[in-house]
């Protein structure tokens, strides 16, 4: 009589992305400071050594993880109105990092870049070289841009609310506090902007967007 075994499930083979992907996974729920070898190791199903073949290092596991993230944001391509395209990047680029939120302070701080990173400047560059800037207006506009956005996601990430409903709990706690006619021009605008119905901190993003690119469309004549 012979002996019916069971199938043993298969293990998904362990790669470079999937470690990557696990990490963001992690880092995502947790943040940086919960990410640890030992606990990537878990998520994937090995021992903590054995990501070592995979990524060199924590250094090599963050530039990954941080070219993963550039990964997602979309890209000009060859034809693009310059305006148009650098409109849409950065509002994807705020997306992503209101996806992933440790990853703001990283984006511009790797010393080797990956690939997805790498096109994704030269895409920005060059969509913005064929659309007629110069060398030097092509610099100053992606640091512009780049300030503008990496500090609102920081702003955003730094706010004590996240809802409307927890802005406006917020705003009536802090004004709770306001003697009678003191400290107007707050209560002005508490009442009458910030706690309208639906009103939303990231709302305020493209107004201040726009502006900047109405600024550099006169710059670059």
């Amino acid at each position: 009589m012979t002996r019916r075994t069971t199938p043993q499930p298969t293990r998904e083979t362990l790669t470079r992305q999937r470690v990557l992907h696990a990490a963001v996974e992690l880092a995502d729920a947790g943040g940086l400071e919960t990410l640890s070898m030992r606990k990537l190791g878990e998520a994937v199903g090995v021992e903590a050594m054995s990501l070592y073949n995979h990524v060199a290092n924590k250094e090599d596991l963050l530039d990954g993880m941080v070219d993963l993230v550039f990964g997602e944001v979309d890209l000009p391509t060859p034809g693009d109105d310059w305006r148009q395209a650098m409109r849409q990047r950065a509002i994807s680029m705020r997306l992503a990092l209101s996806r992933h939120r440790w990853a703001i302070g990283l984006m511009e701080s790797r010393s080797t870049p990956g690939p997805a990173t790498l096109r994704h400047h030269d895409a920005v560059l060059g969509c913005l070289r064929h659309g007629g800037f110069s060398l030097t207006l092509t610099a100053h506009t992606v640091s512009v841009l780049d300030s503008y956005i990496y500090g609102f996601a920081l702003q955003e990430k730094t706010l004590p609310f996240d809802t409307p409903q927890e802005t406006a709990e917020l705003a009536e706690s802090i004004m709770s506090g306001f003697g009678d006619g003191e400290y107007p021009h707050l209560t002005e605008i508490a009442t009458a902007h910030v706690m309208r119905p639906g009103y939303t901190y990231g709302d305020e993003f493209e107004f201040g967007l726009d502006l900047i690119l109405d600024g550099l469309r006169q710059a670059a004549g």
